[in-house]
């Protein structure tokens, strides 16, 4: 076996060497650990060098990463054994052959190992807020999952393989039964009876545009982007309370409370009440009545008089009535 080879486990490297001259430099060959192919280098001359650095790659480059070891030098001659440690690395942003450099002002001769044991590996990415482990708990299935939602949009976006069409009120969109059935319970009763959904393999839809129907199947196939979910929030809200996707309605409920103001506020509210989502409901009262908001949309709420339900209208004067006996 050639001495440039490092044998290695899921996190530990070890690198053998039997003899160096007095003036001599190594170079080992590539090993993985983690994500990052790395290097080792020795280099002897009056001070013993060590260095640790990942090799020069496009992930190395945009990715580089953090890392915390324990460096271990083991040096044999003539049944003399010396065991030199190197103090903790915490978290070293390694990048280049100069990041992390061991020099060792001791005599050493005779074979060699370096031991590297990596105690955690994170990537730093310009994208993120946050380094994040590799090894953390749960990150093989956090990825796994990644890649079989992309898997899932592709499947979409390229018509992989479909089997139902979907009539939307300006456009078809193809999908695959088997993944609406999984999403939704209606949709799921749609195709195990025999109705003309299962029949035709076509399922109309005329109260969306093909825009907000997309968006709604790039929902279901995990692969929806935020500014298309901001977009088409109530569309996606009514068709998640249509077709019992309870997941999808959650997601809508807690966005339409984080952006109430005195334009959307009346509509939100009788959304709230029509699709039964009690904490933006309560958002929209207080926003109205605690915070004073209600007097500064009388026109609009005139209009809302006119037209509300009339359950709903009282239960906002009864809040109004509530808030004055209260000074």
């Amino acid at each position: 076996m050639s001495e440039s080879v490092v044998d290695t486990t899921s996190r530990v490297a070890q690198w053998r060497i039997q003899n160096l001259a007095s003036f001599t430099y190594r170079k080992s060959d590539p090993f993985k650990i983690g994500k990052w192919n790395w290097h080792l280098v020795v280099e002897k001359s009056r001070v013993f060098f060590i260095k640790l650095y990942p090799e020069i790659s496009n992930l190395a480059r945009d990715n580089p990463p953090i890392a915390s070891f324990i460096i271990r030098l083991v040096s044999s001659s003539g049944g003399n054994r010396k065991v030199l440690v190197h103090p903790e690395v915490k978290d070293k942003q390694l990048k280049s052959s100069d990041d992390f450099v061991w020099a060792l002002d001791v005599p050493l001769t005779g074979r060699f190992i370096i031991d590297v044991e990596f105690l955690d590996l994170k990537i730093a990415s310009p994208n993120c807020v946050e380094s994040c482990s590799i090894w953390a708990e749960g990150s093989i299935q956090k990825e796994s999952r990644a890649t079989a939602l992309s898997s899932l949009g592709r499947m979409l976006s390229e018509s992989i393989h479909t089997d139902i069409i979907i009539n939307a009120s300006n456009g078809i969109i193809k999908a695959h039964r088997a993944v609406l059935a999984a999403r939704s319970p209606v949709f799921h009763s749609m195709f195990s009876h025999d109705l003309k959904e299962k029949e035709l393999s076509t399922i109309n839809i005329p109260d969306m545009s093909i825009e907000a129907c997309e968006a709604f199947l790039s929902s279901l196939y995990g692969n929806i982007g935020n500014t298309d979910f901001l977009n088409h929030r109530l569309d996606l809200l009514r068709a998640a309370d249509k077709y019992e996707i309870l997941d999808l309605k959650d997601a809508c409920h807690e966005s339409l409370v984080e952006d109430i103001d005195t334009k959307n506020v009346l509509v939100r509210l009788q959304i709230a009440h029509l699709y039964r989502l009690p904490k933006l409901k309560i958002c929209c009262m207080q926003y109205l009545v605690k915070f004073g908001k209600i007097y500064e949309i009388q026109e609009e709420l005139n209009a809302f008089i006119k037209t509300a339900d009339r359950d709903l209208i009282y239960e906002v004067f009864s809040e109004v009535l509530s808030v004055w006996k209260g000074f």
